[in-house]
């Protein structure tokens, strides 16, 4: 059975100098080397191949079928090389190549005008977007599946590198005709006798309800109600199911809209952070990086205005 494959691309390439100038000698010329060494390369090329690569015709050699069968591989692996010498190019430079990015699910109200104008800096880089909750995407980001996520704080044991963008608030809403909407200076106790529609588990925004609620004693026994997105928790609020702890940034046209109510809970709003963050031993490639920069740089910008989340004294 042939052993080609234990073949190196030097031998390949010494069979391919001499079937192209028809000499030793010229293949050696060509390839910089001298023509003991063509000769000794192809003999082991032959071993492994088990047949004959070439064959004299008067003063020239030429292929023989197998040595044509091993050229037209060689042509087939130099294309494949330049294929990818051009797409490792194109990595090289920051305005070509595609990113991962996840982003946890508040973040898609601000990200996408964000997005929008980097591609417009950038037009060359693919985006690829994944949405999910906190451990999904901190899940995919150990994994190695995303380039970036922008994100809530991360486990201190995680291996990733955060850098802070923006605040994040975290706020109580209920539908606006809620007779706790009226009132001030709440108190969690307040609340006891409520509906309060929470995210799945192991979400950011439930796990910091969880810490609000788990200290209050009137709360143990709370009705609570699970629902999977954020769109489907404000509609649920607005149509007066519950009340409910959400990401002030996911609620801002619904406050401009006077859709939603934020209530005056003393203790609220939770104000958290946004991270851009990349596994610590990932290598950013140029368009990575570029992301990256532009959102530690304009990231701020984008981020919805919390003074209409802030209810008046």
């Amino acid at each position: 059975m042939s052993e080609l494959r234990k073949a190196t691309l030097r031998q390949i390439r010494y069979l391919a100098a001499v079937l192209r100038t028809g000499s030793v000698t010229a293949a050696a010329a060509e390839q910089h080397v001298t023509p003991p060494a063509i000769t000794g390369q192809i003999k082991a090329l032959e071993e492994l191949a088990g047949v004959s690569l070439v064959e004299r015709s008067g003063d020239r050699f030429r292929a023989t079928v197998a040595g044509q069968e091993v050229a037209t591989a060689l042509a087939q692996i130099e294309g494949a090389l330049t294929s990818c010498d051009d797409a490792l190019d194109r990595l090289k430079n920051a305005d070509q190549g595609c990113v991962s990015l996840g982003i946890v699910s508040p973040v898609q109200y601000f990200a996408p005008k964000a997005l929008a104008d980097f591609q417009r800096l950038q037009p060359g880089v693919k985006l690829r977007i994944v949405i999910g909750n906190r451990e999904t995407i901190r899940a995919a980001l150990l994994r190695c599946d995303l380039d970036l996520a922008i994100t809530g704080s991360m486990p201190p044991e995680c291996p990733v590198v955060s850098e802070e963008i923006g605040d994040h608030p975290m706020v109580m809403i209920s539908c606006p005709g809620h007779e706790l909407a009226a009132r001030s200076r709440l108190s969690f106790a307040d609340l006891a006798g409520e509906t309060f529609l929470i995210r799945e588990p192991r979400s950011g925004t439930r796990g910091w309800f969880e810490r609000l609620a788990n200290r209050v004693p009137a709360l143990a026994q709370r009705r609570e109600i699970m629902l999977p997105y954020n769109e489907t928790i404000k509609q649920s609020v607005m149509a007066g199911l519950g009340v409910a702890f959400i990401s002030a940034h996911a609620i801002v046209a619904e406050l401009a809209a006077r859709r939603l109510a934020v209530l005056d809970v003393l203790g609220t709003p939770v104000m958290r952070k946004w991270y851009v963050v990349h596994h610590a031993r990932k290598r950013l490639l140029p368009a990575t990086a570029a992301l990256r920069r532009f959102w530690l740089l304009h990231g701020h910008e984008y981020l919805p205005s919390f003074a209409a989340a802030v209810p008046s004294s």
